[in-house]
């Protein structure tokens, strides 16, 4: 399996079965693991096989998407051939209000695959990963998590990630604020790989957290997290300034306004 450190330039079978097989070393997560062509988003293609009851681990990566999707509805660039989307079965045990800091493990995962593939990511609350480039940090990942639950128990997880790998060009409107690995590296990166070193070192953490509880989520993700700075929440209600402190254990952001009144926020757009 090629070294996402030094790989060759992406080709059409980097994502498939033999070749991430051959770096995947989990028990269960990439197990089984389904490629597609091409899909309206690899979440929705995990959630069916949810629905059928196939067992947690399941993952299904995509070529391109036709209508891949971030948080709050946005729309995610898919483009053929570049880039990273995967999606994972999940089945946590507990209740659906646990389930927050696993956006942000998953994030700090991804995070540290990214730094040893020679990137100087920065986690921003509560999904995206940004690298610094010159007019600034641009997102180059981003997490979705999405449950079905009953009133008290979680019946599936599916966490989505969409990596910018190879991609170099953007619609208009992502311009000014994406960016790709390979954009930022100078080099092309293998496809593969990196899904197998996500898989691998998400399932040890993802393990752990259900072991330890959140606690572990947020020790991966603040030594790298955007946090001490000014920032902006645009929230239902108005927009809250202020200075990002801390993450809960539940996975909101504390924010100390400029009266120095804390807010805990649980959901809204950061800047």
């Amino acid at each position: 399996m090629s070294d996402p450190l030094h790989a060759p330039a992406s080709t059409s079978d980097d994502l498939s079965p033999a070749h991430v097989g051959a770096a995947l070393h989990t028990r269960r997560l990439g197990r089984p693991y389904h490629l597609v062509a091409t899909c309206a988003s690899t979440n929705d293609e995990a959630a069916a096989h949810a629905r059928r009851d196939q067992p947690e681990g399941l993952a299904v990566a995509a070529d391109t998407q036709t209508g891949g999707r971030g948080r709050l509805g946005r729309s995610w660039h898919s483009p053929p051939g570049t880039n990273l989307y995967l999606s994972a079965l999940l089945r946590p045990e507990g209740p659906p209000w646990a389930l927050p800091p696993l956006t942000l493990l998953a994030g700090a995962v991804a995070a540290g695959v990214l730094r040893a593939a020679g990137a100087q990511p920065t986690l921003k609350w509560p999904n995206d990963i940004l690298l610094p480039t010159a007019d600034g940090p641009r997102k180059v990942a981003g997490i979705l998590t999405e449950m079905a639950s009953d009133k008290q128990r979680i019946r599936h997880v599916i966490l989505g990630i969409g990596i910018n790998v190879n991609g170099t060009e953007f619609p208009p409107d992502l311009q000014g604020r994406a960016t790709s690995l390979r954009t930022v590296l100078g080099r092309p990166l293998d496809r593969g790989a990196l899904l197998a070193a996500f898989l691998n070192d998400l399932e040890p953490a993802y393990d752990q957290m259900l072991r330890d509880g959140p606690s572990v989520a947020l020790k991966l993700w603040r030594p790298m997290a955007a946090l001490g700075g000014r920032c902006r929440i645009e929230r239902d209600g108005g927009a809250l300034d202020g200075v990002a402190l801390d993450v809960d254990t539940d996975g909101a952001l504390m924010v100390r306004d400029d009266t120095g009144k804390i807010h805990r926020v649980v959901s809204g757009e950061i800047t």
